[in-house]
């Protein structure tokens, strides 16, 4: 760890008055700037009214016939959870019957709750798991609910505040890994032990410990696998790290055993008694070497030493990468990511071997798997493009036959724009693509006002999803806007991810520049009418792209950032992202750190663009002090920079509508000074 001074290190306080009022002070700058700009509080409220559009599709989760969905709007600012049935969905009948009253819960409370999740009991769904998290965090609560009363469980399960991993094992016992307070947790802060809690009589459940991880592991998980309506299989995954991780069977006498698959190796599904396993690493196995990239289906027996034959379900290849898995009741669906562009393919258990096939489903566009009704052989999945309002359809995997359940209405008139892949090439040769999405008759001068967008960590693809508000607010105005596909994502699998992981994490910083070089080589757009938004991660990569080459933009939003690369394992659950960064710990790596750490880096003498640096106080995943800190030393150099810190929200932005309605209007303003006027 470098021992280098932080004279700003006391902004990372979360519990002192001097802290609030330097924050409150620089929301005020801020808000003084966009909120006083005459055209924000008209967009804001056109992104309100978009976003309690009744046109609006209701994604749902499907349990027993009910059709469940969590929704917001004005006299719900923090949501109910409601249901209908499939009959009335399908007629677009507004007939929804609410089962739980987030508002009502908080407000009897007197918490600032707000929903992080319903976790059905597959078996018996009237039985749920209410997750409630303060201000929209991470970590939350769980008890019990009874759907069909209405009212909490008489002395059901119930868990306290943390960032606890919680699943039903049947109706009368659930997997519980603890992470509140008093409970052994990692350095993360994330649970190392797993218990099967079993239902008792008068709320004395019965507690068991079935595992514990060492104190250097990142976290442990546990659930159960549903195989057919008669099958099942309970697992433990052991995470050492954020990519290595070891899983543990948990048999019928509740002893654990741990299943001999490489480290970087992740079981997507498990389906007639075979795991589905992407790999990131090679694994050799049985005198075969199964390449990363790979997809597997690997019987259990095959595991425990019997008989059994893997079977390679998708290849790796250049431009392809397995994006997510499914499991229906007969079938394995795999949304395969080509050439940044999904498409599905099933596979069927027939004669003893998967056989693959096409699904007659859009190939254009992004794809998400949206719901999969438990013991059918239903799928429903969303799909978009950059032009195209999202679709929700509901799919029979068995058959091909399916229907387009709702459709987003239109935010823009998409007939005036156009969208197109393109590739820049970065400082080492390699091909990198990005999307462009603007007007059909741009004329290609330099003076298109442009929003370049990027992520570049995790593994995490950008997808070509329909662009709403910034198309209404934004292509609508004469901007155009870019989405980078760089190094350090998802979007070619393990290699392009592991490209710029650790030590290597400056080539997506170089990625994201050769784009920024390319739409200004291409005439699009120049210096002073570019700019570059990212959140999480992506605040990372914004702000580092801004300390690196300043003379190339002229707007830098950076949300919810990492910034303190020598720190960032002090705070919060930064420890757990050491396999994607590095450990300022080592010496060697602290200095590779150091060198593209953007708070570390500001210069007094550059000329940075106006940057906004936005983040939540109830963000308790990455440290609001990171952006706190960052623009402290910017003004302290001289610098002007702006923050807005909300109180709620979280990493997520688990909010309220309006909060979310207000933060796009903010930032589409300060896009709008920077970039139009």
């Amino acid at each position: 760890m470098s021992h280098l001074p932080d004279t700003h290190q006391w902004l990372e306080s979360l519990d002192d008055p001097v802290v609030d009022s330097w924050v409150a002070a620089q929301n005020k700058r801020t808000q003084a700037v966009l909120d006083a700009d005459q055209r924000y509080a008209p967009l804001r409220q056109e992104i309100l009214s978009h976003l309690r559009d009744t046109r609006q599709i209701p994604f749902f989760s499907e349990h027993a016939g009910w059709l469940y969905n969590f929704h917001q709007d004005e006299h719900h600012p923090r949501g109910i959870y409601r249901r209908t049935t499939l009959a009335d969905y399908q007629a677009a009948s507004q007939q929804w019957h609410t089962v739980l009253d987030v508002d009502a819960i908080a407000a009897a409370a007197g918490k600032d709750w707000y929903l992080d999740g319903v976790a059905h009991c597959t078996v018996q769904p009237s039985r749920v798991l209410v997750h409630l998290s303060e201000g929209g965090g991470d970590a939350s609560l769980a008890w019990e609910y009874d759907l069909e009363t209405a009212s909490w469980v008489e002395q059901g399960f119930r868990f306290p505040h943390g960032k606890n991993h919680i699943a039903w094992r049947d109706p009368d016992s659930v997997l519980v890994c603890p992470g509140w307070k008093g409970a052994p947790l990692s350095r993360s802060g994330y649970p190392r032990e797993v218990w099967l809690v079993e239902r008792g009589v008068d709320g004395q459940h019965q507690w068991q410990q079935l595992f514990v991880a060492d104190q250097e592991a990142m976290m442990v998980a546990a659930w159960r696998y549903l195989d057919g309506p008669d099958g099942w299989l309970d697992l433990i995954e052991a995470a050492d790290g954020f990519y290595s991780k070891t899983y543990h069977l948990i048999d019928a006498a509740l002893q654990t055993h741990p299943l001999p698959l490489p480290p970087k190796a992740d079981i997507e599904a498990y389906l007639h008694g075979q795991f589905i396993v992407k790999l990131a690493e090679d694994w050799c196995w049985q005198d075969k070497t199964h390449a990363a990239g790979s997809l597997l289906a690997v019987p259990l027996t095959c595991l425990l030493g019997d008989e059994g034959r893997i079977q390679q379900l998708v290849a790796p290849a250049a431009r392809l990468a397995v994006e997510s898995v499914e499991t229906t009741r007969s079938s394995v669906v795999v949304n395969l990511i080509d050439n940044v562009r999904s498409r599905l393919l099933a596979f069927d258990w027939q004669d003893g071997s998967w056989h693959a096939r096409s699904l007659p489903v859009p190939d254009s566009g992004v794809i998400e798997f949206a719901d999969q009704p438990w013991n059918s052989d239903v799928l429903c999945y969303s799909f978009s493009d950059f032009l195209t309002p999202t679709g929700l359809y509901r799919l029979n995997v068995a058959t091909g036959e399916q229907d387009c359940l709702r459709q987003q209405p239109a935010a823009f008139d998409a007939s005036r724009f156009m969208a197109e892949q393109c590739w820049a090439t970065a400082s080492d040769g390699v091909d990198i693509p990005y999307f462009v999405v603007r007007a059909r008759d741009t004329v290609l001068d330099g003076q298109t006002p442009t929003l370049l967008y990027g992520y570049g960590g995790f593994e995490v693809p950008m997808m070509p999803y329909y662009v709403e508000n910034f198309g209404a607010h934004w292509l609508e105005k004469g901007g155009a806007f870019v989405l980078a596909c760089i190094r350090g994502g998802g979007e070619f699998g393990p290699g392009w991810h592991q490209a710029a992981q650790g030590i290597k994490r400056p080539v997506s910083f170089d990625d994201f520049c050769s784009v920024a070089e390319a739409l200004i080589g291409s005439g699009l757009t120049s210096p002073d009418k570019l700019g570059i938004e990212g959140g999480s991660n992506g605040g990372l990569l914004v702000a580092a792209c801004m300390v690196r080459r300043p003379e190339l933009f002229k707007a830098v939003v950076c949300e919810v950032p990492l910034l303190d690369m020598l720190r960032y394992t002090e705070l919060l659950a930064g420890a757990s992202w050491i396999d994607e960064y590095g450990d300022p710990a080592d010496p060697q790596q602290a200095a590779a750190l150091q060198a593209y750490s953007p708070y570390h880096q500001l210069q007094a003498a550059a000329r940075y663009p106006l940057p906004l640096f936005t983040t939540s106080t109830r963000d308790d995943r990455v440290h609001p002090g990171h952006a706190r800190k960052m623009v402290a030393q910017m003004q302290a150099l001289g610098h002007p920079a702006m923050l807005m810190e909300t109180d709620a929200g979280g990493h997520t932005g688990n909010a309220g509508q309006e909060q979310t309605a207000a933060e796009l209007a903010r930032v589409l303003v300060y896009l709008y000074q920077q970039l139009m006027d």
